[in-house]
């Protein structure tokens, strides 16, 4: 089976990007800079219109412990992204011991109403992988994206592998943090992933050509540069993968 390559990115630019180095599909969010928060409805309806969109529902940075109003708003997001023509949801919530919150990822599923679905990241800190995973199979998730508990997918691949065999064929296994052209054929021949996540961004000089001191938030530069998807790293990246 080929491996799909999924391109996590959030505006317009990165979609057409992701679409020119081809991408199977991409997992759409805003805030890249915080990991990943839900889109707007606007945005999720331009990119699905064009390719596979899988969408965050991601409320707030920080943990994944989430109040009861919390899910609320975020099943209300998966309507809107069902509304607006999503294929999938990106979630995942945990209680405060680290475990999967299975009430509130059912309570999510159950709103999402049959689309594909990814148990995202929230993995990477659970107490217990290997009981987390087979609460996530059994709650009914397609697949979950993991960086083996690591720092990245490449220094987590064993770990990969070792998920990707428990996980046999009922849930697919998705690699992804810190994936480049240079490691993407090692990571996918050591982890044995099903699939793999990046997010292919370079560095995109601002257009503007006035400058100050003044920053809209933590993560933007001085200089109005800023990291975007790049369809050459989406198509070295799609290389990779097909000559394996």
């Amino acid at each position: 089976m080929a491996i799909k390559l999924e391109i996590c990115t959030g505006d317009p630019e990165g979609v057409l990007a992701a679409i020119k180095g081809g991408a199977d599909r991409v997992e759409l969010c805003s805030g890249l800079a915080e990991g990943g928060l839900t889109p707007s409805a606007a945005m999720i309806r331009y990119s699905a219109q064009r390719i596979p969109t899988n969408v965050l529902i991601r409320p707030r940075a920080g943990d994944f412990v989430y109040s009861p109003d919390e899910l609320d708003v975020m099943a209300e997001d998966i309507r809107i992204a069902v509304e607006n023509g999503a294929q999938g949801i990106v979630t995942g919530a945990l209680t405060p011991e680290g475990e999967v919150d299975v009430e509130a990822c059912r309570y999510l599923l159950k709103a999402a109403a049959g689309l594909d679905n990814t148990f995202h990241r929230a993995f990477d800190v659970v107490a217990n992988p290997e009981r987390a995973l087979e609460e996530i199979i059994e709650l009914g998730f397609a697949r979950v994206l993991t960086s083996g508990q690591s720092s990245s997918a490449e220094a987590g691949a064993f770990k990969i592998a070792s998920l990707k065999k428990q996980a046999g064929k009922r849930i697919s296994i998705m690699a992804g943090a810190g994936v480049t052209p240079k490691n993407i054929a090692s990571l996918v021949m050591t982890s044995r992933a099903d699939e793999i996540h990046a997010s292919a961004r370079s560095l995109r000089k601002s257009e503007l050509n006035v400058s100050g001191e003044a920053k809209m938030g933590s993560a933007d530069s001085a200089d109005g540069s800023r990291m975007a998807t790049d369809p050459e790293i989406v198509a070295a990246l799609r290389k990779a993968i097909d000559m394996i």
